[in-house]
């Protein structure tokens, strides 16, 4: 069954700001919200759906991929250690906690242990070139990254002992103060709002229950993707501490400048060069597209900069629709080193111009200097 739009769960516009995203959320969530509604699976349904849209619609990042890609943006293959091509950034992934804190803590109860640490989300830049972004294709990357120590498998304390429940905040991560009618809630200053205090760290990941590692992750690159788009690999960033939810990956595409065509969006553009005689007398010449090479008309007195187009022959986009076209701009190119008989013909040529009374042979000319004899004729006056 297709997703719901997000938009459309929380009731808001495509336009809406930070601040009508948190107060949409609060709204509905406090009204689907299990604890308010015990053994009601379709509210149960209901919240999750509108914590999804939530968590999405509040990163900038995420907004941004959602708004470009729609659901498929966080499907691997459709649209979402080396210090050039890698970089981290920790999420900004919305947290129940994050909105209500202290006030569903007194609505609900209290007592909430904060969610622990997602892992941070990876970057990875990966160039690619022209033909490869025209056609899709499949690479392996390798990325740094965190993982759980295989000795703790992620408690960071020593194999046969465990953490013990914080003193300070008794395992919930956070503490309660009163002020007036509210309860002010906070992360615990004792454990960091983990809720647990590990007194016999692991020897081998010190207590952090992740070591540095490396992995290697196979990564299909969607046909017509273009300098700029972003692929998301769900979970496959940074793991979480202590066992929280990893991050994810995101990889940036740049492509290489190609020695023959220029992209912009769907269309692809190049020059061909062609010699004066067939551009005076017309011809047929063979132009290179991704495709193979194709043949081109040439009509009689065509001109340098004139564009041919070959419709079809462009990119189809990683967003769907048409495919564009190629386009290519003819360039008159002079001859050189030229030889004695050639010379001579090229002269003989220009003798049966007739210099500039010659003008039906060269139009151009004739009005361009036409209009410069004007221009200093009228200066003179």
């Amino acid at each position: 069954m297709a997703k719901s739009d997000y938009y459309d769960i929380l009731g808001i516009t495509r336009n809406a700001e930070e601040r009508d995203i948190k107060k949409a959320y609060k709204r509905l969530a406090i009204k689907f919200h299990p604890d308010r509604n015990p053994d009601n699976v379709a509210a149960e349904a209901k919240f999750k759906e509108i914590k999804e849209a939530y968590e999405i619609l509040i990163d900038a990042q995420k907004r941004a991929a959602y708004d470009q890609y729609g659901h498929a943006a966080f499907e691997q293959g459709n649209m979402g250690s080396s210090s050039s091509n890698f970089s981290k950034n920790t999420t900004s992934g919305a947290d129940f906690s994050d909105i209500f804190g202290d006030v569903f803590g007194d609505i609900f109860g209290g007592g909430r242990r904060q969610r622990q640490n997602r892992g941070a989300d990876l970057h990875y830049n990966i160039e690619l070139s022209l033909e490869e972004a025209v056609r899709g294709v499949t690479r392996e990357i390798r990325i740094p990254t965190l993982e759980e120590c295989d000795i703790c498998h992620g408690s960071g304390t020593k194999p046969g002992t465990s953490a013990m429940n914080c003193p300070t905040c008794h395992g919930q991560g956070q503490v309660q103060m009163r002020q007036g009618f509210f309860a002010v809630q906070q992360t615990c200053p004792t454990c960091q709002g983990q809720g647990k205090i590990i007194n016999d760290p692991c020897n081998h990941c010190v207590g952090h229950g992740r070591l540095e590692k490396s992995k290697i992750l196979s990564v299909k690159i969607p046909a017509g993707v273009d300098t700029g788009d972003r692929i998301r690999l769900s979970g496959e960033g940074e793991l979480g501490e202590h066992g929280a939810l990893s991050g994810d990956l995101y990889v940036q595409v740049q492509v290489r400048k190609h020695p023959i065509f220029e992209r912009e969006e769907n269309n692809l553009y190049c020059d061909v060069p062609i010699n004066f005689a067939m551009a005076a007398l017309g011809g047929e010449i063979e132009v290179p597209t991704l495709d193979g090479r194709v043949k081109l008309k040439i009509p009689i007195e065509t001109q340098t900069g004139k564009l041919f187009r070959m419709r079809g022959k462009g990119v189809k986009s990683v967003r769907g629709g048409h495919r564009g076209d190629l386009i290519c701009k003819v360039v008159v190119e002079t001859p050189v080193k030229l030889n004695d008989r050639q010379k001579q013909l090229l002269k003989e040529l220009e003798n049966s111009f007739g210099g500039l009374s010659g003008h039906h042979n060269s139009p151009r000319s004739k009005s361009f200097f036409d209009g410069v004899k004007k221009f200093f004729d009228d200066l003179t006056r």
